[in-house]
């Protein structure tokens, strides 16, 4: 089994660390690519027509000058090009949450978004800030991605992936959230004013808003949380409306 190893915090971030720990105690065919640093809230970007710079770090371990994208994408048609791509794709642990609009912002999903459009079943890992650490997590986390293999024919379908959000202890019980709304960048800062010029920052954080059984809610309470997302959201529309733009 070979799996590779992404996240959106940088090769040098904790989190990407013990979920490469746990990966190897799965495989030993485990491979890591990561953006040079952090690269949070890159969405699902790529970068097209320009330069990337891979380096390699050490045996199977490269960092990445683009996006937490970009490091699907350079792994899948440079790394793997021409052997076995990976059977899995496992991005993070992000440093906080993603919950709500996050589920968009995201580039710990944003690469597992782009694993799914390589046909790679992908798991997003998420974690509160300043969890609560111990030696027996990294076992935890391997047996739950184990788990997760294991009935891959259960949750695996074209275009989707997991988002799964870590609270402060581990091990915890597991739930399906409703995906709540808890917006982020409600104002911005001005930092400097002159003339027709106006400099802002759009602060981190957000106001973790939210109600009974929504994906805030249940992590706040200690559960780990798992949903099943995918790209295309399509919902049809009436077809009385069609008729009547062809009017």
């Amino acid at each position: 089994m070979r799996i590779l190893v992404c996240n959106d915090d940088g090769i040098d971030a904790p989190g990407l660390a013990v979920l490469a720990e746990a990966a190897k105690l799965i495989t030993d065919d485990v491979w890591v690519v990561a953006p040079d640093g952090k690269r949070t809230a890159a969405g699902a970007s790529i970068t097209v027509g320009k330069p990337l710079i891979m380096r390699e770090l050490a045996p199977k371990r490269y960092s990445c000058s683009g996006t937490p994208a970009d490091c699907v994408v350079t792994a899948m048609s440079w790394l793997f090009k021409d052997e076995d791509r990976p059977d899995l794709v496992l991005s993070g642990i992000n440093d906080g949450r993603n919950v709500g609009e996050d589920l968009a912002y995201s580039g710990t999903l944003g690469i597992a978004r782009e694993a799914s459009f390589w046909g790679i079943a992908a798991i997003g890992f998420s974690r509160v800030k300043k969890p609560e650490q111990t030696e027996n997590d990294v076992k935890w986390l391997a047996d739950f991605v184990r788990t997760l293999w294991n009935e891959r024919d259960e949750w695996v379908l074209e275009g989707h992936w997991l988002s799964v959000n870590l609270p402060t202890l581990l091990p915890a019980d597991i739930r399906q959230p409703r995906i709540g709304r808890d917006k982020i960048a409600l104002r911005s800062e001005v930092v400097s004013a002159e003339g027709e010029l106006t400099t802002l920052i759009v602060p981190g954080g957000r106001a973790h808003t939210s109600e009974e059984g929504d994906d805030n809610d249940l992590i706040d309470r200690g559960y780990v949380c798992i949903n099943r997302l995918n790209w295309f959201g399509e919902a049809q529309l009436d077809g009385a409306l069609l008729e009547g733009l062809e009017k």
